[in-house]
This record gives structure tokens, sequence and C-alpha cells, in this order.
């Protein structure tokens, strides 16, 4: 039911259109940004892992039409628009908060703040990169700019949005003029948007123990227990029983046709397929040791010496089961995709199905990514 729900059951049957890319954002619900390029960006990646082949462009424009919004759930993510309202609540409680980040903050620099509001009300959407600064602060993860901490602030608080990319750098516009008649009084209220984010996690992970709910939107924990139980007292969610699990999962209402599939054995996974480390099928790293028995770390935040499968390892996805990591590095000027290493969980064999569909999945996703020459295989 997760990989059916997650859209990694069988491989797609159709070429991908414009139109599969909003559908598969609405499906997981959530696509996570993430800048690293080793080989493809990750949200790029999400989708090919679901739909093979596609433009990458397409989720470009989807953003700048306004099918997407930017905004965290719990990381950076795309989200489709019509969810909008279920998130301006934490816009607006960080608009009306000394919201620090990254040792920042917002009311120390409220001149500059207002004076990079005031700019782009008169010069229209701009880039980090359109600020000069003379002072970049040293400490903290990213060691921004004061100019650029002042643009993630107001993209925190809501009154800027993300119009579109450039070369994958955020395109800050007012929010008004990126979604033009909104109301506020259209927004969620708290306790409204975790029972509906609630919801939407299930419904996104086709199955779900009440300790998985948390993770995928970032919700508080605590009451969220209470508040499962009782979504499923209420008729909001199905409460089963899986073998084996010491207590009762739960499973959306829509989800039914898919639950009586899943219990007869009709669901019979086929697809194999390489992940970004930032899938959401594998983001919640006690949720992925729990069903695949699979323990996953994102190594690239590691120093080298601590790494034991490389700087960006992607999970190896073989009909249902997490079989592996391979990593890779496209080298896009030269054409060649490189395979650095490869390491197989114990009990797996490069060998008969696995070797033949890991090799056409490897060359699936090197011809999707322009850099065809596959080398180190």
């Amino acid at each position: 039911m997760l990989l059916a729900a997650q859209g990694l059951l069988q491989p797609p049957t159709q070429p991908a259109s414009k139109a599969d890319i909003l559908s598969t954002i609405r499906q997981i619900g959530i696509l996570q940004i993430d800048t690293i390029n080793v080989v493809a960006r990750s949200p790029y990646m999400v989708l090919w892992s679901r739909l093979g082949d596609y433009r990458p462009a397409w989720l470009d424009e989807l953003l700048a039409e306004g099918a997407l919004f930017e905004y965290w759930a719990h990381a950076a993510c795309f989200i489709p628009i019509e969810d909008f309202p279920l998130f301006r609540g934490r816009m607006l409680k960080t608009r009306a908060s000394d919201y620090s980040t990254h040792y920042w903050s917002p009311l120390e620099h409220a001149g500059l703040v207002q004076r990079i509001l005031e700019r782009i009300r008169l010069e229209g959407p701009l880039r980090s990169s359109d600020f000069e600064s003379d002072h970049k602060p040293q400490g903290g993860w990213w060691n921004w700019k004061d100019e650029k901490r002042g643009l993630e602030h107001l993209f925190n608080a809501g009154e800027l949005m993300i119009a579109r990319r450039e070369k994958f750098q955020r395109v800050y516009d007012l929010q008004e003029r990126v979604l033009p008649g909104w109301d506020d009084r259209h927004t969620y209220s708290a306790e409204e948007a975790r029972r509906a984010l609630a919801l939407k996690t299930v419904h996104a992970l086709g199955i779900s123990r009440i300790d998985w709910v948390a993770h995928y939107y970032y919700l508080a924990k605590t009451g969220l227990a209470e508040l499962v139980k009782g979504l499923a007292r209420d008729g909001a969610l199905l409460e089963v029983e899986v073998e084996g699990w010491p207590e009762p999962a739960y499973v959306h209402p829509d989800q039914q046709e898919l639950l009586n599939k899943a219990a007869s054995g009709a669901l019979e996974p086929g697809l194999t397929t390489l992940l970004s480390p930032f899938d959401p099928l594998i983001l919640d790293r006690r949720r992925t040791r729990q069903v695949f028995g699979f323990d996953f770390t994102i190594e690239c935040y590691l120093p080298q010496a601590k790494r034991r499968y490389g700087y960006y390892a992607l999970p190896i996805l073989h009909r249902g089961a997490l079989v592996g990591r391979l990593a890779a590095k496209a080298h896009r000027a030269k054409g060649i995709f490189e395979v650095k290493g490869l390491w197989l969980e114990p009990g797996w064999e490069l060998k008969g199905a696995l070797a033949e569909e890991l090799g056409a999945a490897l060359q699936r996703c090197a011809a999707w990514h322009a850099t065809p020459q596959v080398v180190g295989w």
C-alpha cells in the first residue's frame, strides 16, 4: 500500500506529460527541494523515479504558472497551490513573531527588511543575487548575506512568495502578485490545518502507524495520537490491523479499494528504480527501517572519513525491496554518468532479474539526464 500510494508499485505504462507531474505531486503531497546537483536535483529525481523520462522544465513551469507554491513542510517543498490555506497560518504566525533564523533577527534589521520589500514592490520579482552586500556575517550553516536572510524572513512570513526559479535560484515577489485574489479569511486555523495535514499524510502513505504521521508535514507530536484516533472514531480514517504490528494502523477511506487489493494479495511490486536520498518513500528513516529493514543515512553531510557509501548514494528499489545503494555522479559537459560505487544489502547478489533491471534503470536515468554514457558499471 505504501508503494502504491507513493506511485512506486509498477513502472509507468505510457510517456509522462506535464499534467502527470502535477498529478504525482498531488499524490505524494509534497516534493522536497534540495540543491545538491551531483546527479539530478532531488525534486526532479523523485519525479523521474515514478514517471520515467519527462522534461524537467515542466516542474519549473508549474511553479511559474501558480499550480505549485514553495513553503516549509518537513523541509522546503513544492506544494500544490490548493493546499496554500493549510500553510498560510504558519506564515502569519511567523510574521507576528520575532522569527530569528540562522542567528539573524528581523527586528534588529527591520529597516533592511522594509527596504527589500519596497524594492521588490517597485522593481518586480528579484533574486538574492540582485541585492549587493558588503556585509556577510560569519557562522551559521549557510553563511548568508543579510539581504538573503531578509528575503528568507519575508518568504517565511508569507509577505513574499517564490514566483519562479531561474537556474534553480529563487525569484521572490510580493504574495499578492504571485497569488492575486487571496484572502486571509480563507486561512485554516492551526487545529484545522493539523487535522487536514494528518489526513493527507495517511493518504500519501497508503497506510500509516500513528508514530509516522508527524514527520511528513512536520506536525507537533503533542496530542497527535489522540487526534488520529479521534479521526478514526469519526470515520475520517479507517483503523486496520497489520500482522506483526503491535498497534492498529490507519488508512484513508479514499484508499478503501487499495486496501482491499492489498488484503487479497493483488498488489504486486514490479518496479526497479533509483531513488533520491530525499524521496518521500524513505525520508522518515525510522519508517524505512520498520517497513523495509533498510537503514539509510544521507552521507553528504558527514565528513569524508565517516562516509561508508560515498557523498551521494541513491537507494535502489527493486520489486518492493530496498536492496542497496548506488553512488553516482553526472558529468554533464562530457555526457557521462559515472557509477562510483555499488553496495547491496545482505542476501542480494548482482545477477538475474536484479542485474538486468537495475542496469536498465541506470541506463534510463542516464539517458533522461542527458549523460547517456554510463561508466563504472
